[in-house]
């Protein structure tokens, strides 16, 4: 993306991520999974937001309003789900609440590992899209 500059837009520059992402192999893809925090671990939150705390916060906001019960079965869940596939359950969590992820997790435990990086990766270029866009048009 560096290489690419300059960017005309804000859109141009969405544009141009989501070229590069689609051209990414399995190691970069596995690489943005590894720098995402676990959904519903604040141990993970904190310590893989901690410099980009004010970007990325609220995104999993849906798990602070969650029972005890729901964010152990999603620790379970992403247990189970990292054994599996090897890399960590990657959701967009904006607007999700923690049953609703639950859920998702859940159901995409059944798919197969290449289905399944498949649609780890979408849903990690939908966070990086809405992490872009607030870098591009602050608020």
């Amino acid at each position: 993306m560096l290489a690419m500059r300059p960017y005309h837009s804000p859109a141009s520059v969405l544009d141009a991520a989501e070229d590069c992402w689609h051209k990414l192999e399995e190691t970069d893809w596995l690489e943005a999974f590894d720098a995402h925090p676990k959904i519903g671990d604040p141990d993970s939150l904190k310590q893989k937001y901690r410099d980009t705390h004010s970007m990325a916060k609220g995104e999993q906001s849906g798990v602070d309003a969650a029972s005890e019960s729901v964010i152990e079965a999603l620790a379970d869940a992403n247990q189970q789900y990292e054994g599996r596939f090897g890399f960590i359950f990657i959701v967009c969590a904006t607007g999700k609440s923690a049953a609703e992820m639950l859920h998702l997790l859940n159901q995409r435990l059944n798919n197969a590992r290449d289905q399944e990086l498949q649609i780890a990766a979408a849903e990690q270029l939908k966070i990086t899209l809405i992490r872009l866009e607030k870098l591009t048009n602050p608020s």
